[in-house]
């Protein structure tokens, strides 16, 4: 029965790379799947700050070197997700055992000894890095997150960041990662903030749109503009996060044991659409990765409503692949 189910990479062969995050159990538990519908691997959250280097000058590799190691052995690209983000960052960065502020130009060095370590380690094989994850403020009238590393180190601290990944790993592709990209006022900031780094020089190379999307929007004609603005600062484009919620934003019922029929119908017209589209930008997108890789795993499991059980992905709870995953395949 496998063997009739197309690859989902190998059908997207001609059009970008196909990937899933991946977590030191799914490289396990969901490697069929993984090897046989993939071709790219991001770990969910393995080569994050707070997970490689809990304790400064402490490093723990061993879950990240397992996931680039599944890759490695598959044949499969690896994305790093990520470098400078405000959350999943230990609090030693900024604070020092008394509760003060850490001078900025020691914060600096923390980055620089952390990028160093990190990046040089997987330098031969992670190809592509989100250097800089969500510093895009959510408030209509605030440019920049009011971040840990904002507040340390200054509104520079986006572009040195790009510089210092850049001399570090001069051949990888360096992104821009943040969510909420299709919605005007955070899509239009974006822009603005990539726009003036690569006039200044910064090599940002590509936007990363994370996709975490649902059945009511962002709408096609949203997610089309999105990406034709993007595109026209001349970097590449990945879809780095994509989930699709079966549940509309205003729906906080927790009573679902399965999904309904007309769920799965309303998400696989929602893929087919989404990736009709994908595949007409395929010279600016150069890969999506869905955020996990089947129902049974996924983090939209009591987000954003507690104890809620959500299927937003192309294989069920079995690990089979659903009617979204044949309206993507099928074009």
């Amino acid at each position: 029965m496998t063997q009739e189910i197309p690859s989902l990479a190998k059908v997207y062969g001609d059009f970008f790379a196909m990937g899933a995050a991946v977590n030191r159990r799914t490289i396990d538990t969901h490697s069929e799947l993984l090897k046989t519908h993939f071709n790219s691997v991001t770990a969910e959250n393995e080569m994050k700050f707070e997970s490689l280097h809990r304790t400064r000058g402490d490093y723990d590799f061993s879950s990240a070197d397992a996931i680039v190691d599944f890759a490695v052995a598959n044949g499969m690209k690896v994305r790093g997700h990520t470098l400078v983000w405000h959350n999943q960052t230990p609090k030693w960065v900024f604070e020092d055992a008394d509760g003060h502020l850490v001078p900025g130009p020691e914060v600096e060095r923390i980055q620089k000894e952390h990028m160093e370590t990190v990046m040089g380690r997987y330098k031969d094989v992670v190809y592509a890095w989100d250097v800089v994850n969500e510093a895009i403020s959510d408030s209509d009238d605030e440019f920049l997150r009011n971040s840990p590393w904002l507040r340390a180190l200054g509104e520079g601290f986006i572009g040195d960041a790009f510089l210092r990944a850049h001399a570090i790993a001069p051949d990888a592709k360096l992104f821009y990662n943040d969510y909420n990209e299709t919605q005007p006022t955070k899509r239009d900031k974006i822009y603005r903030l990539v726009k003036q780094l690569r006039s200044e020089g910064v090599p940002v190379h590509g936007i990363g749109m994370q996709g975490h999307w649902g059945l009511g929007g962002p709408s096609v004609s949203e997610i089309r503009e999105a990406v034709e603005l993007y595109s026209s600062l001349g970097v590449e484009l990945q879809v780095t996060e994509l989930d699709i919620s079966v549940f509309e934003f205003e729906d906080r019922r927790t009573d679902l044991k399965s999904p309904t029929t007309e769920m799965m119908e309303r998400l696989a017209q929602r893929y087919e659409e989404i990736f009709a589209l994908f595949r007409e930008y395929k010279s600016s997108i150069t890969g999506v990765t869905f955020w996990g890789i089947a129902d049974d795993s996924t983090w939209k499991d009591g987000f954003p409503v507690r104890g809620r059980k959500d299927w937003p992905l192309l294989f069920d709870v079995n690990h089979e692949p659903k009617a979204a995953f044949h309206r993507v395949v099928n074009f």
